[in-house]
Parts: structure tokens; sequence; C-alpha cells
């Protein structure tokens, strides 16, 4: 099919929204805003408040309130963000000292040290590890002392320096890779078996992506979405916890920090953001039922008020 929708200046969306569409705002702030953020990037926020099968909005939609979720979504990101980070730091930490250790140094040489990745997918692997390495060394002052005290023996750096200049879909592929002991190791650290955290890391690695991108995460459906650990009955009973909204992701986040970062205030920040919201849009993100009585989240509830409309 072909596109045929005409280019639109800030005012003619404006107008479009509107006059045409049914938004309640003020067409200069209304204008501003579309200069400031795009189109597309404001109707994530906006789609919700449409009449279903239809481009209209619902009676009483205000841009204010359009605007008020960009807000929120904006700094939601950033908190779970200092959650991934922490995850991310954990996970590079803890390959670079178990392969290190069982491994050698220097044990991402050898493919067979590697062997749950195909000669193809180790390949790529090491020719994005050089890729990385080599951007690394022009500005980073640990990998350019490396290169310049020991580049004429090693082309590429220790675990310990590797880890730390990989991206984090890298880190997720090496753990991927590495040997089946390794990966128990660090999945039974975590409390939890390696299948679920082979898919706990594609979950983290894929809403890291959504946070560098500045994408819309509040109401999100991921597309690698975590699995849930039947076996703990925590997870299950009173309230089962599902994956398919931001709060089976959310949850995850909080079962890993439990162990990575006990004594972290993460959870009241975000119980916090999350009780300033209505009813309905806590039930977007998947909070819905008697979650609070789910006990991954019930004993950080005591002393949060919640001031939800």
């Amino acid at each position: 099919m072909e596109y045929t929708k005409p280019f639109l200046t800030f005012e003619q969306q404006a107008d479009l929204l509107m006059n045409d569409r049914g938004m309640v705002a003020d067409r200069d702030d209304l204008t501003n805003h579309l200069r400031d953020m795009g189109y597309y990037r404001l109707s994530g926020y906006w789609h919700i408040h449409k009449k279903q099968g239809s481009d209209e909005f619902q009676e009483g939609t205000t841009f204010r309130r359009v605007w008020d979720m960009y807000v929120f979504d904006r700094q939601f990101r950033l908190v779970v963000f200092d959650a991934v980070e922490r995850v991310e730091v954990y996970m590079r930490t803890q390959l670079a000292y178990i392969l290190a250790e069982q491994t050698g140094p220097f044990g991402f040489l050898d493919r067979g040290k590697l062997p749950r990745l195909s000669e193809k997918r180790y390949g790529h692997f090491i020719e994005k590890c050089h890729d990385t390495y080599g951007r690394a060394k022009r500005g980073e002052p640990f990998a350019k002392h490396f290169h310049n005290k020991y580049g004429d023996h090693h082309d590429l750096p220790p675990y310990w320096i590797l880890v730390n200049v990989m991206d984090f879909g890298m880190v997720v592929a090496l753990y991927k890779g590495s040997p089946v002991l390794v990966r128990k190791q660090i999945a039974h650290n975590l409390g939890i078996n390696t299948t679920v955290l082979d898919s706990w890391l594609l979950t983290v690695n894929t809403v890291r992506n959504i946070c560098a991108h500045h994408g819309r995460l509040w109401n999100r459906t991921i597309g690698n979405p975590p699995k849930i650990p039947r076996s703990q009955p925590k997870w299950r009973d009173p309230y089962d916890v599902k994956n398919d909204k931001m709060f089976g992701t959310l949850t995850m986040l909080s079962y890993l920090l439990e162990r990575i970062a006990p004594d972290t205030s993460w959870r009241k920040r975000l119980l916090d953001m999350m009780f300033g919201l209505t009813r309905r849009n806590q039930e977007r993100m998947g909070f819905t039922g008697e979650w609070r009585e789910c006990l991954l989240w019930k004993p950080y509830l005591s002393n949060t008020e919640s001031t939800e409309g």
C-alpha cells in the first residue's frame, strides 16, 4: 500500500489533533510541545485516550493529561534504568571473575571455553570484541593503559577489562555461551535456574534499549517477557504474577535487587511513583487485583502511602 499522508507543519498537526480529533489544548502550548518532542513520540501517550476503532479522542481528553503521562514515563525510565544498571554491572563482574578463574584471563580466545556459542556466533562475538575494544582504547583510560603497555603482545585485554567495554547485548551473549557450570553458578547465586536467567537477561537488555532510546515504557508490552519461576511459591501464591505487562518486569527487577543490592531504596522510589497514578493507569501497567498481597512486594508496602485517584 502506498503511503499518501501529506507533510504537516507543527501548527497543522496541532489543528488536526484539536479540530479534527477533539483534543482539548492550548494551541500554542500544544504546538510548542510538538515542535520539541515530535508527533509520533507523543502519540504513544495519547493513544489510550482514543475512541475504540477511531482516531477521535474520548470526550474531555486534554493534552495536559497526555503530557503528564509523558513526564511520568520519563521519570519512570530513570528509575527502571537504575535497576537495570545494577543488574548489568553485577553480570559483568560475575562473568569476568568466574570465567577468568575457571578458564583463564584470556579464555575467550579459545572457542572451546565458550562451548555454547556456535562457530559463526563465536566469530561474530570476537569480531565485536575487537570493535568495542578498538573504540574503548581511544577513550577509556583503563583500556588505553592496557593497550599502551601490553598491546605489542595482546590484541585484546583480559576478561576483567573486556567485559567493561562490551555493550550489554555482548554480555548476554557471553553468559549464554559460557560453560554450563559457570551459568549454573551465577544463576544459583541469584536463586533461579539458568533457563529463567536466560530469559531475564533478554528482558533486561530489551528494557535497557528502550530506556536508552527514550522509548515509551510505562505501559509497554515487552517483546521478550521474563519467564516466571513457577517452582517458587512466592510468584504464585497468594497472587499469581503475570509477565505480559510491566508489573512482571518490575517484579523481576525487584527480585534481582534483593540479591544484588539488598539495601537499595529503589522499591520505595518506584512505589511512590506508582501510587501517584490513577488506579486505571496502574492497571495498564499490570498492577491489578490484589497485587499488594504478592509476597514479593508486600514487605515493601508497609511504609508507602497510596495517593491514587
